[in-house]
């Protein structure tokens, strides 16, 4: 197979499926020819990226993903889409490790958020805590000179329960928790825009039918940017 890439995914796997239906979704396909190759690697076994996080005495995902890499370097797609927030935290070794060029989710979100916001306002990350702990978002975000809103404990504490109870858990979508803290957010908060920071709760975004809040979802961003690239390498080829 030609002109294609790989998806590393499967952290969680349901978010994963959300991201292959909406890249096959997005893309103007009149016939089988016309959908984009990928290949998919649905690595579901992949230690949890916060609990190394948090704790590095927990199982690291690092060398689960570094043999990915290593796969895929035999398959030499022409880029690889990693769809987990929260192993962003390895991407400089995961990136390291290969010629092939990663696409970065949160650098993509937080050029979004450039697209509509101007530097000063107040932008909120929603993610797990092992994101937020390693600052994945926030860096990016100060490096464009925005505000950035780190959730208080309480809405963290929601933001877990959502993402793992809910979701990773029971295949929940709790969209009445979801708009509890979006409205916790926007009107105690009085943020401007909130990127939505895990799969997981792109997942809700995508399933929750009246959503009155802006928001940046990092995994749609995602899917708009494999395609636009995806493409691009297709024409040129």
């Amino acid at each position: 197979m030609e002109n294609f890439f790989s998806v590393l995914g499967g952290m969680g796997t349901m978010a994963t499926e959300s991201f292959i239906r909406i890249l096959n979704q997005r893309t103007h396909a009149h016939n089988d020819q016309e959908y984009l190759n990928y290949v998919m690697f649905n690595h579901a076994t992949v230690p949890d990226r916060t609990a190394y996080i948090l704790n590095h005495e927990a199982p690291s995902p690092l060398p689960f993903l570094l043999d990915d890499i290593e796969k895929q370097n035999l398959l030499q797609p022409d880029f690889i889409v990693l769809t987990c927030n929260t192993a962003h935290y390895f991407f400089k070794q995961l990136q390291a490790a290969t010629k092939i060029p990663l696409l970065h989710m949160p650098r993509e979100a937080v050029i979004e958020v450039t697209k509509h916001h101007q530097p000063g306002e107040k932008i909120a990350v929603l993610a797990t805590a092992g994101t937020m702990s390693a600052k994945v978002y926030q860096d990016e975000l100060e490096a464009k000179g925005f505000e950035v809103m780190v959730p208080e404990k309480d809405i963290q504490d929601k933001v877990n329960h959502l993402i793992y109870h809910d979701v990773k858990e029971n295949d929940f979508i709790n969209s009445e928790l979801y708009l509890d803290i979006l409205s916790d957010v926007f009107e105690k908060y009085g943020c401007q825009n909130a990127i939505l920071g895990c799969t997981e709760l792109s997942l809700v975004q995508e399933l929750t039918r009246e959503v009155p809040y802006p928001v940046i979802d990092a995994q749609s961003i995602l899917a708009d940017r494999t395609i636009e690239l995806a493409l691009k390498n297709r024409s040129s080829k």
